[in-house]
């Protein structure tokens, strides 16, 4: 049992907390008609009745309109952070005031209260569980096997956290089904390109006051979260620098009309590095030492391990706070490179980052709580093992939001369908 207490023991004032948290929450449900949509079904049908959710996730008051719903379906939900940084303190205080809800999220623990409090919501012992990052399916593996039995399935939001599952899965080590909800569509295009790629940006520019016009911006990465910083950087007048691993994405970067470059020479012209791998030691010791002066250090990425900040650390003759979120590493030599929000997923952790917009997060927690939903209703029918959102949970998310924005489309006929699903039509 772990002794890490809910978050109103870890605050000062809660009740100023939980009104402004609160007034957060109605703010961004306004403009969340796909979980409006939901909430309002899961309310009146409570299809999640007698099931208990722990979830580790960017506690903010988007992710706290998915984490009410999922109460007001009738599961009781357990909640804390996937980030010490990423918490928003007044949205967590109320979130543990809605009924059938408990938060141990706080912003800025460390290690090992950041672990705490995954146990804390561990030992209301889930039987279903929603994560960012798998931090939680990892520790629940690790250290509470004995959960398992009892666990119908999961959820996994990011890109990362689907990365450590399916290496789990290939290691035979993934013993409940969990749905890939990165993966779908409505994830993928939307969240990851456009919200990472505004999100990112935005904090990146909030934080330092600093313009992209005419910076060179070199993106580690081109993935969907990379395509959305290299897009959203390219249409604020920057100068965009690609640096892949992989052929095809090289190719295709190269292709849509940016530089690409390895890391080691593209080191030498950035004014800005944004990381959206999802690896360790993107830039290490090596690039530190070929970049200007007054560079900016950014990770898009779920975990602070992109930017090996012990490297710079050691080549740092000094380093100091120049401004809120931004740690200056002064080298011998006099040039000074500047880490923002400690090299953790700066659209979150930065001190003015919000995460992505709330219209975008709203298809995303949609498609969530629709695999919630799902694991409910079906989840017998799935093995252990990672897998893809069925497609019919993301086309339902899709309408919802085309109906919201009273967008109207077209639709097969039966002699088109036909003609789509036969192989005996020739010229």
């Amino acid at each position: 049992m772990s002794s890490y207490e809910r978050v109103t023991a870890h605050v000062d004032d809660p009740e100023a907390l939980r009104e402004e948290g609160r007034r957060k929450m109605d703010w961004a449900l306004q403009h969340m008609p796909i979980c409006q949509s939901l909430r309002e079904d899961f309310e009146a049908e409570k299809p999640l009745a007698g099931e208990t959710i722990g979830m580790a996730m960017h506690v903010e008051a988007k992710t706290a309109i998915l984490v009410e719903t999922l109460a007001l379906g009738g599961a009781e939900v357990a909640v804390t952070g996937c980030n010490p940084l990423s918490t928003h303190d007044d949205v967590s205080v109320a979130l543990d005031d809605v009924a059938n809800v408990t938060s141990y999220a706080v912003r800025g623990v460390d290690d090992e209260e950041y672990y705490a409090a995954i146990e804390s919501v561990i030992d209301h012992e889930p039987t279903i569980t929603v994560d960012d990052g798998a931090d939680m399916v990892f520790r629940i593996h690790q250290e509470h096997p004995e959960l398992i039995d009892s666990i119908v399935g999961g959820a996994e939001e990011t890109t990362t956290g689907v990365h450590r599952l399916r290496a789990m899965d290939d290691d035979g080590e993934l013993n409940y089904p969990m749905f890939a909800v990165n993966d779908t569509p409505m994830k993928r295009l939307f969240d990851n390109v456009h919200g990472t790629g505004e999100s990112a940006l935005s904090a990146i520019a909030m934080t330092t006051n600093l313009s992209w016009a005419g910076k060179t911006v070199v993106v580690a990465g081109y993935g969907y979260c990379g395509k959305g910083v290299a897009s959203k950087a390219a249409g604020q007048d920057a100068n965009v620098v690609v640096c892949e691993v992989e052929p095809r994405k090289a190719l295709e970067a190269h292709m849509e009309g940016y530089d690409v470059l390895p890391m080691a020479e593209a080191a030498k012209e950035g004014d800005v590095f944004v990381t959206t791998t999802g690896n360790k030691d993107v830039i290490t010791r090596e690039h530190f030492e070929q970049m200007q002066d007054g560079v900016l250090l950014a990770n898009a990425g779920h975990f602070d391990v992109e930017i090996n900040l012990d490297h710079l650390d050691d080549l740092a003759v000094d380093r100091y706070e120049a401004r809120d979120g931004v740690e200056s590493f002064e080298m011998a030599d006099g040039r000074r490179l500047n880490v923002l929000a400690e090299g953790r997923l700066v659209n979150l952790a930065a001190p003015v980052g919000l995460g992505h917009p709330v219209e975008v997060m709203d298809q995303s927690f949609g498609i969530q709580a629709v695999c919630v939903r799902e694991i409910v209703e079906n989840g017998d029918s799935y093995e252990a093992g990672v897998h893809e959102v069925p497609d019919e949970l993301d086309e339902e998310v899709a309408e919802i939001k085309l109906a919201a924005e009273g967008v109207e489309y077209d639709g097969l006929t039966d002699e088109q369908r036909e003609y789509m699903d036969s192989w005996q039509h020739g010229t």
